[in-house]
């Protein structure tokens, strides 16, 4: 079970809606492509089956992950304790710099984004899940062991 946003939901049910809608598009330029002749060498149609492949098993993907994920509601969570759809500042106890980061349940990849965003499955995320200001959190990364302390939650 995954734990996402209300707003993470909203956008997950968005990317599935456009995809089903896409479904009919991809069957014409298959069918079109098709109509050209010779299969075997027709690039048009092999781009088009592996494009219906790709959105169909994301489909899939985000059918399961809707089906199976609990909607948190942040009113409920307590206002000291980080959970998900909170933004944390957080100062690297070693360098003594800071940033924000929003704890999120389903990444969006918006790298332009005003804070970084850590995902609940990550390393990061789950350090920081339920952890409170003043806290230093220890983070079991890739590239070593970092700490950081939880300065505010904005």
């Amino acid at each position: 079970m995954e734990l996402i946003t209300h707003e993470e939901k909203a956008q997950l049910e968005k990317r599935l809606n456009d995809l089903r809608e896409n479904r009919l598009r991809i069957s014409e330029r298959i069918a079109e492509a098709r109509a050209l002749g010779d299969l075997k060498e027709n690039a048009e149609y092999h781009a088009a089956r592996e494009q219906q492949g790709m959105e169909e098993a994301e489909i899939r993907r985000l059918e399961e992950k809707l089906h199976h994920a609990q909607v948190i509601d942040s009113s409920k969570q307590a206002a000291d304790v980080v959970f998900i759809g909170s933004i944390v500042r957080l100062k690297d106890v070693a360098r003594g710099d800071d940033d924000t980061y929003r704890l999120v349940g389903e990444l969006s990849g918006n790298a332009m984004a005003e804070h970084v965003e850590v995902s609940v499955n990550s390393p990061m995320g789950q350090a920081l899940l339920k952890s409170r200001v003043g806290e230093v959190i220890r983070v079991d990364a890739p590239k070593g062991i970092k700490q950081f302390e939880i300065v505010e939650l904005l």
